[in-house]
């Protein structure tokens, strides 16, 4: 019986392998407010599900949603600032 291999040499990297560049380490860093808001508005939502949310829930998860569409907000006019369309 034959053997069966690959005839060509492997065209792209192993994903497992690679590294984040800089460019893309610096987006993640642009978007750190966004996620860091994210993540405390999931910790709100995910501590009301164990019972009825009480007013301090209530009051804790809008303004953790608040703070999601600030972090987005700032994050958005950074990026048109630096596209060069609001300098």
């Amino acid at each position: 019986m034959k053997h069966i291999g690959a005839v060509q040499a492997v065209v792209t990297a192993d994903l497992s392998d690679r590294e984040p560049s800089a460019a893309e380490l610096d987006a993640i860093e642009q978007e750190m407010p966004v996620i860091l808001a994210g993540v405390e508005l999931l910790d709100a939502q995910i501590n009301a599900l164990d019972r009825t949310p009480n007013e301090l829930d209530t009051r804790r998860i809008r303004r953790a949603r608040h703070r999601v569409l600030t972090a987005r907000r700032e994050l958005a006019n950074r990026s048109i600032t630096i596209a060069g369309v609001g300098a």
